[in-house]
């Protein structure tokens, strides 16, 4: 059966392209125009996964996402963020409410499909792990790693880097990429500066994610941080 994802945003132009390139990719796709509309369709579907936008009237994107994550049904529900806000204090305060992936507008609809695909396998692992005791993941821990991740990207010159426990090779491509990712660029401004598309970007994107085992930008900076993969 296809994932059933849910998408909230208050632009109808941009939801209905989103939904028809999602729904193209082989997922079953619900849209809600504003928060409040999208936490009453929860209460009738359960999604598998919800995109949301940020800056919507009357109840953004940071209140919704408190909302569901308030609701013991949905501690481990994965959200993204589509948003104009791209900047990285921006960035840093959708993890610390607790969304797992965050990508700007104007984004690459392939790097959303990676990024739910992602998402969405991750969290069938992890019933995987645990199929008989129903456990949901530690929300303590969860802060715990959100804050290491805060620091890794206001204090990276203070990080002093230590040798990384297993090699992982990178082309010399994959490194440029790295790094541009480590400074906060998103894949149209890394695309700029290497003189290549967006597309390209994304594939090395999701290469550089398959590589170390990460499923979002932030894991992938803080594992080049931590593993001295970024220069």
């Amino acid at each position: 059966m296809s994932a059933q994802l849910l998408l909230v945003d208050d632009e109808p132009g941009l939801r209905e392209a989103v939904r028809e390139y999602l729904q193209e990719s082989g997922f079953n796709v619900q849209v809600a125009s504003n928060a409040n509309q999208g936490w009453d369709m929860m209460q009738q579907i359960t999604p598998d996964l919800v995109i949301s936008d940020i800056m919507m009237p009357q109840v953004d994107g940071y209140q919704f996402l408190k909302q569901v994550r308030e609701d013991p049904r949905f501690h481990s529900l994965p959200v993204i963020f589509l948003t104009a806000k791209g900047m990285t204090s921006d960035r840093i305060q959708g993890y610390q409410a607790g969304v797992d992936a965050y990508l700007p507008k104007p984004f690459d609809p392939d790097e959303l499909v990676a990024i739910v695909e992602n998402l969405l396998n991750r969290g069938i692992n992890k019933t995987s792990a645990n199929p008989e005791n129903g456990e949901t993941p530690d929300i303590a821990e969860l802060a715990n790693q959100i804050a290491q991740i805060k620091a890794l990207l206001t204090q990276r010159t203070s990080i002093s880097h230590s040798p990384a426990p297993f090699k992982i090779d990178l082309t010399p491509r994959e490194q440029s990429v790295v790094n541009l990712v480590a400074e906060g660029l998103m894949n149209k401004e890394i695309a700029r500066r290497l003189d290549t598309s967006v597309r390209n970007v994304e594939k090395y994107v999701s290469r550089l994610f398959s590589k170390t085992g990460t499923n979002s930008r932030t894991e992938l900076v803080r594992f080049a941080l931590e593993h001295g993969l970024a220069n």
